[in-house]
């Protein structure tokens, strides 16, 4: 199969896109170019718009289309993010210029991951142009607030059974950095993920003098013990995901001055595997308390969630091997690549867990190779996003013509 997605058009779209600044809640100059960059290829382009009214008040938008090839068919889903984190302090290149050095181009996002969204658009723009009839469908979601705290811009397209994907989507693709996330040689897809919690064990004491701390009951000390037996639990184990992880994100105390504290709350940010869920954590919270042995009231306090039907959490997945879908996407990224992929599960939580975990869809992921993502002079190498894109071409082809 003839290339079809040039290293030059990759490096000026990208180029363009690392360009527009769009760190999380602040991405409607870049939803307003795609939707136009589509337009003007005679490519669907539809504004989503959403809007979180319980927790973080955020109107949110969200550039999707459906190419519809008029015959019935496999129904492909692209997921990818267009905000980025915000910029860090320590580049020594112009995080917005799109530099390019030894076949690296860099910018913030450049790597996590407006490249994986060139490569969508690019994909999407060749097979239009070359298809005008075929089977099935590609629905694409180029989303805001992947970084945020909840993922705002997936959640409310699946709150909204925007397309119908739930209904209706045979595999997903989200084409997060793989190779760049899980320090893998390219190409590596990513065949699940594991999940994510965030809450707060609220602790209360008695205050009392500095000068007399036996007569009132520490939180800061109680909340100190229950975070050694958090550390010390033994997590569960996953075959494909590996053991979860607890993490103590914000430990905060305070009282009256020269007094003993009679506050503290400490936060955890959770990662789960398959059979780890809210009630599971809140039960592990509460046997930390227990062993800790602690004389203060505590309380555990799972965040607020946006929408009713999620909890507020990431859920895990993994994909299912042995899937006709996702077995034809592997061969299709060994065919372009020349080689077998590596196979990955992510440590991290995206997007890819919603639609993974929460609608159950069959969900790889493929991307590109770089480094610093979340850092400074992040990185992508331009040739490995380039054969993401020819993956992606290729699948189109291969599955729905």
């Amino acid at each position: 199969m003839d290339n079809k997605i040039s290293l030059s058009a990759m490096t000026e779209l990208l180029q363009k896109l690392v360009s527009i600044s769009s760190p999380y809640f602040h991405e409607d100059e870049i939803m307003d170019y795609v939707k136009g960059w589509l337009e003007e290829r005679g490519l669907p382009a539809q504004l989503h718009t959403y809007h979180d009214s319980r927790v973080t008040g955020f109107h949110g938008t969200n550039v999707t289309g459906v190419l519809d090839g008029g015959k019935p068919g496999p129904v492909i889903y692209l997921n990818g993010h267009l905000d980025t984190v915000n910029i860090c302090d320590g580049w020594t290149k112009d995080p917005l210029g799109g530099q390019v050095e030894d076949g690296k181009l860099y910018g913030t996002g450049a790597l996590d991951m407006k490249s994986g969204c060139a490569a969508i658009l690019l994909a999407v723009e060749a097979f239009a142009a070359e298809h005008k009839e075929f089977n099935g469908k590609i629905i694409y979601h180029l989303v805001s607030d992947e970084e945020g705290p909840y993922g705002l811009g997936t959640m409310f397209l699946i709150d909204d059974q925007w397309h119908r994907v739930e209904e209706i989507a045979d595999i997903a693709i989200s084409t997060e950095p793989t190779a760049g996330f899980s320090g893998r040689p390219h190409p590596c897809v990513g065949m699940g993920a594991k999940g994510g919690y965030n809450y707060k064990i609220i602790v209360r004491g008695k205050s009392s003098h500095a000068a007399t701390p036996h007569l009132g009951v520490s939180a800061a000390v109680d909340a100190s013990k229950i975070v050694v037996e958090l550390e010390a639990m033994e997590k569960r184990s996953d075959p494909q995901l590996g053991k979860g992880a607890n993490c103590v994100i914000r430990l905060a105390s305070g009282g009256a001055a020269c007094s003993v504290p009679d506050y503290a709350e400490i936060e955890i940010f959770s990662h789960v595997v398959r059979g780890e869920n809210q009630q599971t954590l809140r039960e592990e919270a509460e046997e930390a308390i227990r062993r800790a042995g602690v004389r203060s009231q505590c309380e555990i306090v799972f965040r607020d969630t946006p929408v009713d039907r999620f909890d507020g959490g990431f859920p895990p997945y993994c994909a299912d091997a042995d899937n006709e879908y996702v077995k034809r996407f592997l061969a299709s990224v060994a065919k372009t690549c020349g080689t077998e992929p590596q196979i990955s599960y992510f440590e991290a939580i995206g997007d890819f867990n919603y639609v993974g975990g929460t609608l159950g869809i069959p969900t790889v992921m493929f991307g590109a190779s770089g480094d610093h993502f979340h850092s400074c002079d992040e990185y992508v190498c331009l040739d490995s996003i380039t054969e993401v894109a020819e993956t992606l071409y290729r699948y189109f082809a291969e599955v729905l013509v």
